[in-house]
């Protein structure tokens, strides 16, 4: 009863900090941890550790589904390449700059021992990803890069991790089975993935129309992917990934309006509850790490725990300029490569400094047994785990607050076709309306009618046609002469619309009228001040 109070203290303390960092624009996953480090000093405060496996099973598979269901399978396909060069062999470079660097400057640690360490700090986390670049603009491609890396790259981690621990553990390693493993449990992952998302499809497709049992399958979609993935030993991250991939691809066809509408604010609260818990117990967990320190050198710890964070951040930068330069060099040839390597350094750059820590680091590293299989204690278990926050903090601290500071000085700015292809697309829906009105529109329909439906579709299509030519010439959005007219027309009937809403709740009140009528009309009040929140008049 005592944890559940102290849960609910979190929450609130996670809304209200989340509610300060909107407001003042901050990286709200940094602003999370530093109050959970302020937490986690309270005196008399009960010790919440945070178990590896409720965050594997329970706290990793919704939010990375929920990633991988915001991100566009096409756009996924066409940016494989930098996404695999990140997620896999970046992995592994790290891994294995991190375990020489350990190995050779960090005290009494053998090989095995450095591998799981680089193992455990080599995946950058989703959850820090996509809470640090939410809202600063970026790139499309940087940011399909950088979410579908931190989708994939958890597997080869703890893949890694896997390996490392066996060969601390049975004191065995053999190199060929460990790439014969990574090839096994990566394929079978995915593959088990997308049975179980084509599973989902097909009992979406005889289910239909029932937004609540819809919704609430698509809470289950990931527990099930990712449990049946790991009760084989196969990767559940990505079976998950892969599930998520599949039925955000498939949802157009399979999910209603109202389905679609009602699982995006579910997801979206829980998400956001997830994540901000996550951050918070990253932070709460310092005080018990120190405390477990009491055989080491504090400082002497820390100053290893900045030289690994360094050199994870450093090898990620070079590396990732290092592929830039080989792939555009391979694409373009090498004078091309140099002549055009001004428009693409900035977003370089921004996926270089992106390389933030989260919860599976910190899991990972809790996650370490305590004894090994002749009953001894698990060497430096505890070294690893303060390291590895070392690097979690440093990284989600100085990259995550630095990063919109980066953005802002590069003045980087989102593609300027951005707003056409939303014209585009509108343009496209409008000329095949017309078509269809033209062809096709049932012929016992009054001539009043078609005309009018027609008109109002030809004056669109002209419309978007100057905006588009507007947006493709000078690069900016289109500036109507009416544009003020139409804000104040605008404005006038959110003040209606809210007149309405009085009245309704006047109505309610005096109790005239039935609840299935009042909850109609309060609906569609809500799609009206949805539209004219858009700008739709």
């Amino acid at each position: 009863m005592e944890s559940f109070k102290i849960v609910v203290f979190i929450m609130a303390i996670l809304i209200s900090l989340t509610a300060i960092a909107n407001k003042r624009k901050l990286p709200y996953p940094v602003l999370l941890v530093l109050a959970g480090l302020v937490i986690g000093f309270v005196p008399h405060l009960p010790n919440l550790a945070l178990d590896p496996d409720i965050v594997f099973v329970i706290i990793l598979p919704p939010l990375l589904y929920d990633a991988a269901s915001r991100t566009s399978w096409h756009e996924f396909r066409t940016s494989i390449r930098p996404i695999a060069a990140l997620a896999i062999t970046l992995v592994f470079f790290t891994t294995v700059s991190v375990a020489v660097t350990a190995h050779y400057l960090i005290p009494g640690f053998e090989w095995a021992l450095a591998f799981i360490l680089g193992a455990v700090v080599s995946p950058p986390d989703a959850v820090a990803a996509s809470g640090i670049i939410k809202g600063l603009g970026l790139n499309k491609q940087v940011i399909t890069i950088l979410e579908g890396e931190s989708l994939v790259n958890d597997a080869s981690a703890l893949i890694a991790y896997r390996s490392a621990v066996a060969a601390v553990t049975t004191g065995t390693f053999v190199f060929w089975k460990a790439g014969l493993q990574f090839l096994l449990v990566a394929g079978m992952g995915i593959l088990i993935g997308v049975l179980v998302g084509y599973v989902f499809v097909l009992a979406y497709k005889k289910i239909r129309n029932n937004p609540v049992v819809e919704t609430s399958f698509t809470l289950l979609s990931p527990f099930i992917s990712y449990l049946t993935a790991e009760q084989f030993h196969m990767s559940g991250v990505l079976a998950v990934v892969s599930t998520g991939l599949l039925i955000a691809w498939r949802a157009p066809e399979v999910f209603s309006f109202r389905t679609r509408m009602q699982a995006r604010v579910v997801w979206d609260i829980l998400v956001f509850l997830l994540q901000g818990f996550v951050f918070i117990m990253i932070g709460l967990q310092l005080p018990s790490i120190i405390a477990d320190l009491s055989n080491y050198s504090f400082i002497e710890m820390l100053g290893y725990g900045l030289l690994i964070s360094l050199v994870t951040i450093t090898v990620r930068v070079i590396w990732v300029f290092a592929g830039a330069w080989w792939m555009n060099y391979m694409k373009k040839g090498r004078k091309e490569m140099v002549e055009g390597q001004n428009d693409h350094w900035k977003n370089v750059l921004v996926v270089a400094w992106t390389g933030t820590r989260g919860v599976i680091s910190l899991a990972a590293a809790l996650a370490l047994p305590l004894v090994l299989d002749d009953g001894s204690a698990f060497p430096k278990r505890h070294s690893i785990i303060f390291l590895s926050f070392v690097v979690i903090f440093m990284t989600l601290v100085v990259q995550g607050l630095s990063l919109p500071l980066l953005v802002r000085l590069l003045k980087i700015k989102p593609q300027k076709d951005a707003g056409s292809e939303d014209r585009e697309l509108q343009l496209l829906l409008a000329t095949a309306t017309l078509e269809f009105i033209a062809q096709e529109y049932p012929s016992n329909k009054p001539d009043k009618t078609r005309d009018l439906l027609k008109s109002n579709y030809q004056l669109l299509v002209l419309q978007l046609t100057k905006e588009i030519r507007i947006i493709k010439k000078t690069g900016e959005e289109p500036v109507e002469g009416n544009d003020q007219q139409q804000d104040a027309l605008l404005k006038e009937r959110l003040k209606i619309n809210h007149f309405q809403r009085d009245l309704l709740l006047h109505l309610h009140k005096e109790g005239e009228f039935s609840d299935d009528a009042l909850r109609k009309a309060e609906r569609e009040m809500d799609i009206n001040e949805l539209k004219l929140s858009l700008g739709d008049p």
